[in-house]
C-alpha cells in the first residue's frame, strides 16, 4: 500500500511488526485502486499512526510493496499459468537445454500441462543437466543434436514439419535461436515482421504492461513499426484485453519533426484509421509518464483514451525499450516475460539468467496465443 496521506509515524522502526485496519471509503473500478482510513499500530499502545492508504483491490491481483518484499507478486503470471494449464498440452520444441534453469522450466511446464516437451541438443548434457537438476527424463522425447546452432536448426525443422507447435530457447544467445528461424528459405517466416512481446507484472501498476520491441528489430522502419504493433495487440487480445490501449512512446507529445519517432507514431495513428492495423486503440507521441500516469497526463493537457492507462508501450527502438524492461525488474522489483511472434509460431525468448517463473508464464503466454491463433498466418 502506498500512504497518500497521514500523520506521523512517531517512533515505529524500520522492521517492526504493526497491526493494520481499514475502512474502504472510495474506489476506482477501472483502475483497480481501493482507498482506505487506516489506523497502524505497533505493539507498544504509544507507537501508533493513522492516515489514508491507496492499493489495488484484491480482484486487481496488484502486488503491493509488502507483497513484492516477501514474494508474493506476480499473481497475474500466475493467473497465466492456471489458464496455460486448463488448456491441452502442445508439442513444444525446446532448443539446447544444457543448463539446469531452461531444462527446469521446460520440465515443469510439462508438470503443470502446459506442454509435451521435445528436448533437442546432445543428450550428454541434457542429462548432465537433469542430474544436477534431480530431474527425471522418462518419458521425454531427446532428439540429438551436436551443439547449439544444430539444435536449432533441427527444433525449426521440427515446426516446418508439423511436430511441433511451439519453440522454446534453451541454454544458448537469441542469435542462434533466431538465425535459423528468420532464414528466408527453411525458417518459420509469415508475411508479418517477427518482433519480441515483454509482459511485465509491476508492482503498482494496476495490469499486465506489454512493452514491445525490445529484443529483435534494433531501429525498425514504419513498416516494421506496424507489424511490432499488431502482433502486441494479437497477443493482448488473446490474454483477453478486448481492446488493447497502445501508447507510442517518443521524448514528447506533440508531433516534431526533428524526432522521427514523434512522426511515425502519428502515421501509426492514421494507419489504424485506416484499417492497417486492427484490434486495438493507439495514441502518440506519448512520453512515458503521460502514457501510464493519469495525473502526468493531466498535468499536460492530454485528453487521451490511451494516457495514464496503457496495456501497451511501443518503443521507439530495442535500445530504449530493453533499458524500459530492464529498469522495471531491477528497480521497481517486476516480473518480466517475453516471446517472439509474427513467425509461425510462437517463440518462448526468455534469458539464459532468467527464473523458473519467467519461463512458466513466457510458456503460458505462448500456449495461450497458439491456442488463440489456431491458423497461423503463412
Amino acid at each position: 500500500m502506498k500512504p497518500i496521506e497521514n500523520r506521523p509515524f512517531d517512533d515505529i522502526a524500520v522492521g517492526d511488526t504493526v497491526d493494520l485496519h481499514g475502512r474502504v471509503v472510495s474506489k476506482d473500478a477501472a483502475r483497480q485502486f481501493i482507498t482506505l482510513d487506516c489506523a497502524a499500530a505497533a505493539p507498544a499502545a504509544a507507537r501508533a499512526t493513522a492516515g489514508r492508504l491507496r492499493g489495488t483491490s484484491p480482484a486487481g491481483q496488484l502486488a503491493t510493496a509488502a507483497g513484492a518484499a516477501s514474494g508474493g507478486q506476480a499473481a497475474r503470471f500466475q493467473a497465466l499459468i492456471a489458464a496455460a494449464a486448463g488448456l491441452p498440452p502442445a508439442r513444444a520444441a525446446v532448443v539446447h537445454p544444457c543448463d539446469t534453469l531452461s531444462l527446469k522450466g521446460a520440465l515443469e511446464a510439462a508438470d503443470k500441462g502446459m506442454i509435451v516437451p521435445v528436448l533437442v541438443g546432445p543428450r550428454g548434457k541434457i542429462e548432465a543437466a537433469a542430474q544436477e537438476a534431480g530431474a527425471s527424463l522418462k518419458g521425454i522425447e531427446i532428439i540429438e543434436a551436436p551443439h547449439s546452432h544444430a539444435a536449432a536448426e533441427r527444433a525449426v525443422a521440427l515446426v516446418r514439419e508439423g511436430k511441433a507447435e511451439l519453440l522454446m530457447k534453451g541454454k544458448l544467445h537469441t542469435d542462434e535461436l533466431m538465425a535459423p528461424a528468420v532464414d528466408p528459405d527453411r525458417g518459420l517466416r509469415t508475411e508479418r515482421r517477427m518482433s519480441h512481446v515483454f509482459a511485465l507484472d509491476v508492482p503498482h501498476y494496476p495490469k499486465l504492461l506489454f512493452i514491445t520491441d525490445a529484443a529483435i528489430n534494433i531501429f525498425p522502419d514504419l513498416e516494421t513499426k506496424r507489424d511490432i504493433v499488431q502482433n502486441a495487440i494479437d497477443l493482448a487480445q488473446a490474454l483477453g484485453i478486448g481492446r488493447p490501449k497502445v501508447a507510442l512512446l517518443s521524448a514528447v507529445e506533440t508531433v516534431y519533426p526533428k524526432i522521427p519517432s514523434t512522426i511515425e507514431a502519428a502515421a501509426l495513428c492514421k494507419m489504424l484509421d485506416r484499417g492497417q492495423i486492427t484490434g486495438g486503440v493507439l495514441d502518440g507521441p506519448l512520453a512515458i509518464d503521460n502514457a501510464i500516469s493519469r495525473e502526468a497526463a493531466a498535468a499536460k493537457g492530454i485528453s487521451s483514451e490511451v494516457a495514464g492507462d496503457a496495456d501497451i508501450l511501443m518503443v521507439p527502438d530495442l535500445e530504449a525499450g530493453n533499458m524500459i524492461a530492464k529498469q522495471l525488474v531491477y528497480l521497481a522489483s517486476a516480473q518480466a516475460a517475453g516471446i517472439v511472434l509474427g513467425a509461425r509460431v510462437p517463440i518462448v525468448l526468455t534469458s539464459r539468467a532468467d527464473g523458473v517463473l519467467a519461463r512458466l508464464a513466457s510458456t503460458a503466454m505462448a500456449r495461450i496465443h497458439a491456442a488463440h491463433h489456431r491458423a497461423p498466418r503463412q
